[in-house]
């Protein structure tokens, strides 16, 4: 898998190409700032780019922008964010396309080598991992309307909610949450009715799907 990497602190962008490639990965290019960063997105042959935020030298969002820029240019290029802070619109911005491959992962939310590595894969083959504080989010602004569907999932539909937005298929979520794929699907099939979306079996299209309900948009037209 080869990876392109950017952060502007040198300990972090050192740790992070350390690790990806303890597991196999190719960092083909880890970069300091948005201008090398959009250059290693065009000029680089790349399965998935892990990309901080803020960048310089706008220290603003450049890093994100670069990504859509690069998504607009290859539609579908895999990117997995990295960020301090949950950003609606960031989440917004990357789920726009519907084209999947993306990833919104809080920093100091990273608690193992082991579920990084497997959130990068997860979003270089086109899935999605989603930090479930940013799920959260997503769900409390679409409860703060009047009578949102959402507002009538139930506390265990919502754990689903969460690990289906993060990109697991239904044998995931049983084991995680110690109930059967049987009592899962079920679910599953609840939270879409509640939410007014068409059942998929493709795990990658429900979670988009779920994830541009929660956003506020038109899922269903793809």
């Amino acid at each position: 898998m080869r990876v392109v990497v950017a952060e502007d602190l040198f300990l972090l962008r050192d740790g992070l190409v350390r690790l990806l490639e303890a597991y196999g990965c190719e960092v083909v290019a880890a970069v300091g700032s948005g201008p090398e960063l959009g250059r290693a997105l065009a000029e680089e042959r790349l399965d998935v780019a892990v990309v901080d935020v803020r960048l310089p030298p706008s220290h603003t969002d450049e890093g994100l922008q670069c990504a859509l820029a690069a998504r607009r240019a290859r539609p579908g290029l895999p990117v997995l964010v990295l960020s301090q802070h949950v950003e609606q619109l960031y989440a917004s911005e990357l789920l726009a396309d519907g084209a999947g491959g993306v990833g919104y992962l809080l920093k100091d939310r990273v608690f193992d080598a082991d579920g990084f590595v497997d959130s990068v894969r997860r979003v270089a083959a086109g899935g999605t991992a989603m930090d479930p504080q940013v799920i959260a989010q997503l769900v409390n602004r679409r409860s703060g309307r009047d009578e949102p569907p959402s507002a009538r999932l139930t506390p265990r539909e919502r754990e689903v909610l969460e690990l289906m937005a993060q990109g697991r298929s239904n044998a995931a979520i049983a084991d995680r949450l110690t109930v059967t794929e049987r009592a899962v699907t079920k679910h599953t099939s609840n939270i879409f009715a509640k939410l007014g979306l068409e059942v998929s079996d493709d795990d990658n299209r429900r979670v988009l799907a779920v994830l541009a309900y929660l956003d506020g948009r038109n899922s269903t037209r793809r």
